[in-house]
């Protein structure tokens, strides 16, 4: 539904003559609409962030007061600043966001309000009061809209689902989800559809499978995962020749048949496309399929019979896969490893672990043979493996955070990806010798733009390495081999990440750049991604000789059409290059591009509700450290401050440009520094600071640091975490302190009065202002696959 905005007054007098001077060119601008996404900010003005990735268009906070944030908007260039941006204002609404409002519950004056956990909806919703749900002060509630916003008044809605308290284990867990519409429910016929299936394979289902329970197939997982979806097996062969010595590997990789048990179109499989994967949570997961299916039927425990999906490939002693075949067989796990367990036996074949699971040691050595020869022509390919830090959150039985430690990467995570990434390809490869349509994972190249930025940042780093207008993997993989001993090569490599531009599932395919690959896919884990049952299905119909349909699928949301006109600006770009005549897309095509488009817009959404919940944490966690100094590094530079790391407990905070000192700061895009224009001090990436907590704001997300100095090392957290009683007496709250409990700031205590001196306090350490918001980073996707906790083998 289109609501006509009306225009909210005359622009100012200097405005109007501002845009008479401008040229025909920039005066044109005025009649261009443009369509897009309203994006608020905390401090009360948005932006129009346009569907088909062109420049955000800002909107001041006289035009955010009719519209809220996500609704999609009509808009045009009203105004330039001093500066010549341009300022929008919204001509229509095209369409309300369908998202509820989670906020707290709050009574002012008699009146009851709800003020949105995101700050960026700006405006307080106001409850009537027969609209509370019986809802006490404080909790936080989910809001349906009621009346929408205008020009001269506020929203009203009513309280539609009480989830608790603040406090409540789990509460942001349960806010996220409903905060970016996270599907958590599933629904009645998909539950009953689930409880009719048997809980062991039937006699049957082995019928026209091959029997495989004699292999002595394994799984190698975290120590928390719960569901199993690949199995994996590898034994000395002979690959080619005529000789009987073996020259190569035989490598098997069984996946979790689950296509059989969710049919094409059925309860289980809507639910499972409209979720289209699972969502990882610290100590929660989100699961895309029901438990009997994910944990169970499904799943390759140890010691049970389960259906499976087998790769069975003959790689060579240079790491080629030589020859593979598909087929449907029966399993049955005979062990059930971890990562560390694995690792153990890998290096002492004559430790306690080896002496535990002595009859698959041998096994395990070959399957790390097989890696090694694997790994060898991924070197040859220059497939990027940049290093990277991932990180965990432990927690206890209420959710609070204990620590936060790195993931160690060893040769057994290392050894799996490498057999996943085999199996993945040759699903790709068999798809397009079958010449039906499915689902690749493409990753494509560095933009222009991307490039001409790596290019000047590498100049100015001092990196010889040239960069061509179309890089390859291997010049990238080049860098990254060259400066992996530098003090700052990581940031280099998160540069090198930056770069290029995130993978999609497309039933086009071109490529995957990071890991150089002509054709790639995902097969090896149905059980938390749709694409990769979408892919099962395929290749059990060319198997068969028949064609797989998709279903009838719902209509793509808002997410997905944004992603498509991206896509096709892109594609456009691409045909001006070319000389040949674009072919039009079948009706089949576009049906199988708009599915790629879901489950991709869909993995970004787990993503940002993942990262979201994992901020939160991190900022109740370092509530504890208000006032404590830290050594950090500085992991992002911008023109109003930067981004700092504490080394020893990876969390990210704020340092603004007004806590810097007093010299004035000059922001360096090209070499990624902001430099004093009266003393010459620099800060760039990898720059080593030493930074106080002075602010922590729960409900928006963002720590705020102090700079103390740079270089010296600092206690470490260890050494910290004693003066916790200290630290936690310079908390407000304990005196009388205005500040509320989601946004605490460190006070300096006032020493004694003396009559014999003549010092003074210190001044309070100023709260970070409110314009201390991150922006939208580029993506920050490492090509290399995560741990399975958060999703293995997520290329």
């Amino acid at each position: 539904m289109r609501l006509p905005i009306p225009p909210p007054g005359q622009q100012p007098r200097e405005n109007h003559i501002k845009n008479l001077r401008k040229s025909p060119k920039e005066s044109k601008d005025f009649s261009n609409e443009i369509t897009g996404t309203v994006q608020g900010h905390r401090d009360g003005h948005g932006f129009v962030v346009p569907d088909d990735g062109s420049p955000d268009l800002y909107l001041p906070p006289n035009e955010m007061r009719a519209v809220l944030h996500r609704d999609r908007v009509a808009a045009r260039i009203a105004s330039y600043d001093r500066k010549g941006r341009p300022e929008g204002r919204v001509t229509e609404i095209i369409e309300r966001s369908k998202q509820p409002i989670i906020g707290r519950l709050l009574q002012e004056s008699g009146a009851w309000l709800v003020a949105p956990e995101d700050k960026r909806y700006g405006q307080d919703v106001i409850i009537p009061k027969d609209a509370t749900a019986h809802a006490e002060p404080g909790q936080v509630v989910v809001v349906e809209l009621t009346e929408l916003p205008a020009l001269y008044g506020q929203p009203v809605g009513r309280v539609k689902e009480v989830l608790g308290d603040i406090d409540d284990p789990g509460m942001e867990i349960e806010i996220a989800v409903r905060k970016y519409g996270v599907p958590h429910i599933f629904s009645d016929a998909c539950l009953q559809l689930a409880k009719a299936l048997p809980a062991t394979v039937q006699p049957q289902e082995w019928s026209g499978r091959v029997d495989l329970t004699d292999v002595p197939l394994v799984t190698i997982d975290g120590e928390d995962a719960r569901d199993f979806d690949d199995a994996v097996y590898c034994e000395p062969a002979v690959v080619s020749g005529r000789g009987k010595t073996p020259n190569g590997w035989r490598l098997l990789v069984a996946i979790a048949d689950v296509s059989h048990y969710v049919e094409n179109g059925n309860a289980i499989d809507n639910d499972a496309y409209e979720r289209a994967t699972s969502v990882y949570f610290p100590r929660r997961v989100i699961p895309m399929l029901p438990e009997k299916l994910s944990n169970g039927l499904c799943s390759l425990n140890p010691d049970v019979d389960r259906l499976c999906m087998v790769c069975d490939m003959l790689i060579t002693a240079t790491g080629d896969i030589h020859a593979y075949q598909f087929y449907q067989a029966v399993m049955h796990s005979h062990a059930r490893f971890t990562y560390t367990e694995v690792a153990a036996i890998l290096s002492n074949t004559k430790g306690l672990e080896a002496r535990k699971y002595k009859a698959r040691v041998d096994d395990l050595l070959h399957l790390h043979g097989a890696f090694k020869s694997l790994l060898s022509a991924r070197e040859r390919r220059g497939a990027m493996d940049l290093e990277t830090v991932e990180t965990q959150i432990v927690c206890d039985e209420n959710g609070r955070i204990e620590k936060i430690i790195p993931r160690v990467r060893n040769d057994a995570h290392k050894l799996i990806e490498e057999a996943m990434l085999a199996a993945n390809v040759c699903a790709a490869d068999f798809i397009l010798q079958g010449k039906q349509p499915g689902l690749y994972r493409v990753h494509e190249g560095p933009t222009p733009e991307k490039v001409e930025i790596l290019r000047n940042y590498l100049r100015t780093m001092g990196i010889a390495a040239s960069v061509s207008d179309e890089p390859t993997p291997r010049e990238l993989s080049t860098i990254a081999e060259a400066t992996k001993d530098r003090p700052d090569a990581e940031q280099i490599h998160m540069m090198l990440l930056r770069s290029m531009q995130q993978a999609i599932y497309s039933p086009y395919n071109s490529g995957h750049f990071g890991l150089a690959y002509e054709a790639y896919t995902h097969f090896t884990s149905p059980i938390r991604r749709y694409p990769d049952l979408l892919v099962h299905r395929v290749i059990k119909a060319i198997l068969r000789g028949e064609k797989y349909h998709l279903p009838v699928l719902p209509t793509p949301g808002e997410a997905q059409e944004k992603l498509a006109l991206r896509l096709q600006k892109s594609a456009a770009a691409q045909a001006k290059k070319s000389t040949a005549k674009p072919k039009k897309a079948s009706e089949e095509l576009l049906a199988w591009q708009a599915a790629g488009l879901h489950c991709s817009a869909n993995e970004r959404r787990a993503d940002e509700a993942s990262r979201d919940v994992e901020a939160w944490l991190k900022c109740k966690y370092m509530r504890d450290f208000l006032g404590e100094e830290f050594s950090g590094i500085v992991s992002t530079v911008t023109s109003f401050g930067l981004f700092v790391t504490l080394e020893a407990m990876y969390v990210e905070g704020l340092v603004h440009i007004t806590e810097l000192g007093g010299d004035y700061f000059k922001f360096d895009e090209v070499r990624q520094e902001l430099r004093g224009e009266r003393t010459g001090v620099r800060f760039a990436l990898g720059s080593r600071v030493q930074v106080q907590v002075i602010r922590v704001d729960l409900d928006g997300r963002r720590i705020d640091f102090r700079l103390v100095r740079a270089g010296d090392a600092l206690p470490t957290p260890d050494s910290a975490a004693k003066k916790r009683g200290s630290a936690k007496r310079l908390q407000p709250g304990n005196g009388g302190d205005s500040h509320t409990e989601e946004e605490q700031v460190w006070q300096p205590r006032k020493p004694a009065k003396r009559s014999t001196s003549r010092s003074k306090a210190a001044p309070p350490a100023r709260s970070s202002a409110s314009s201390r918001s991150k922006p939208a980073s580029p993506a920050r996707k490492a090509t290399r696959a995560p741990s399975k906790s958060k999703g293995r083998s997520g290329r």
